[in-house]
């Protein structure tokens, strides 16, 4: 169960970086692309709206907490199934004969 939630707070994540990104290019797709020397000019992460930096960091964070939960919960589910084998007598390795 705890990989299935981590999946879907990952997925979650994604969908909401997704939405974050596009929010962000249309809050800022009048910003010249060109200064007035001719060479490109960037919008830092650093400059960005205080809500939209708020949204893509709480995302982020939700992203990696996400990951770290289905990777855990996936950890230890073969640990306890490695467990219950050893439990049984069979090695980890083995197949049950049908």
């Amino acid at each position: 169960m705890r990989p299935l939630c981590g999946a879907i707070i990952t997925a979650g994540a994604l969908i909401g970086l997704g939405l974050a990104s596009i929010g962000v290019g249309l809050r800022y797709q009048n910003y010249p692309y060109l200064d007035s020397t001719g060479h490109p000019q960037w919008v830092w992460f650093r400059h960005i709206d205080t809500t939209l930096m708020f949204a893509v960091v709480s995302l982020v964070l939700a992203l990696l907490i996400g990951l770290g939960t289905a990777f855990l919960g996936l950890a230890y589910h073969h640990h306890k199934r490695h467990l219950e084998l050893m439990r049984e007598g069979r090695l980890p390795g083995e197949r049950v004969s049908a």
